[in-house]
């Protein structure tokens, strides 16, 4: 028997989704074209085959996805998703939050950041340029969002340039939207 997951991990959980994914046998043809590009090009979760009910929106998701999280250049691909754990603390998405924080451990080779983090939230014992990219991730996901002048000017003192702070930005608010989403269609839990 399964239970909801409701505490911080970088395990990532299984998604139980609240209504049934489209079976990718019995798919349409649109149904089929969407899932030809996976997120992080994966196998497909059972959460893409939930929004595959919509196809349309799923395929131009996944492309906007795709260039957000895994394009060259700008952001670090580690602060992407730094800035994506920071988005699903804040969203208490404890799905979106294992499988970013997970990605983060395994591309730096380090799970004490995000067990910081996890434990201490934006008063993590974290170096300046990882509290900074945190504090602001966590303050443009708060409803309304908190930014201000001054969470900027702490990103251009950590070294960011404008083309990470736009990187880091689009992750963030990334996955405000795909949190609030996940939240409706599904829940994290334990055991399969």
């Amino acid at each position: 028997m399964s239970r909801v997951i409701h505490k911080f991990t970088s395990r990532v959980p299984t998604w139980r989704p609240h209504i049934t994914p489209v079976d990718f046998d019995q798919a349409t043809p649109a149904q089929r074209e969407a899932l030809k590009e996976t997120p992080s090009n994966t196998k497909i979760s059972d959460y893409v085959l939930v929004l595959a009910h919509d196809p349309e929106p799923l395929r131009i998701r996944t492309s906007l996805f795709n260039g957000i999280m895994y394009d060259k250049g700008g952001l670090s691909r580690e602060e992407r998703e730094l800035g994506a754990v920071a988005a699903s603390v804040v969203n208490r998405c404890i799905y979106c939050a294992a499988v970013h924080a997970q990605r983060y451990n395994n591309l730096t080779r380090d799970e004490q950041v995000m067990q910081e983090i996890f434990f201490n939230g934006e008063k993590a014992d974290i170096d300046a340029r990882q509290r900074a990219i945190l504090k602001f991730g966590m303050r443009l996901s708060e409803c309304p969002p908190q930014v201000t002048e001054d969470d900027i000017a702490s990103l251009r003192e950590a070294g960011l340039d404008d083309q990470e702070i736009l990187d880091l930005t689009l992750s963030t608010t990334l996955f405000g939207w795909a949190n609030r989403l996940m939240h409706t269609l599904g829940e994290p839990v334990s055991g399969a």
